[in-house]
């Protein structure tokens, strides 16, 4: 949870869909806990805006109704972080 008080020589921000993939393949933390995404194949429960129309339908899942669409794009969100603790640094 980055809560050590270790220091750390490098600067990490972790992308959650990664994380989900690697730490619960097969999802039973999403599917416990948004039972409106039970019924999604493991490969796009960590991301249901990736899935097909074709498996959002099977599911029983609107993207936008019965779970919201992405607010944060990670990728983007990630880039102008480091660049801004660049700057940050350059300046210390």
């Amino acid at each position: 949870a980055s809560t050590g008080c270790d220091a750390q020589p490098w600067f990490r921000i972790f992308n959650p869909i990664t994380q989900s993939r690697k730490f619960d393949p097969a999802g039973q933390f999403i599917r416990r806990y948004l039972p409106q995404l039970a019924a999604l194949p493991d490969p796009v429960i960590h991301a249901p805006w990736l899935a097909t129309p074709v498996d959002l339908l099977a599911a029983g899942v609107t993207l936008g109704r019965d779970y919201p669409l992405p607010v944060v794009d990670h990728d983007d969100a990630r880039k102008r972080t480091l660049e801004r603790f660049a700057v940050v640094k350059a300046e210390a």
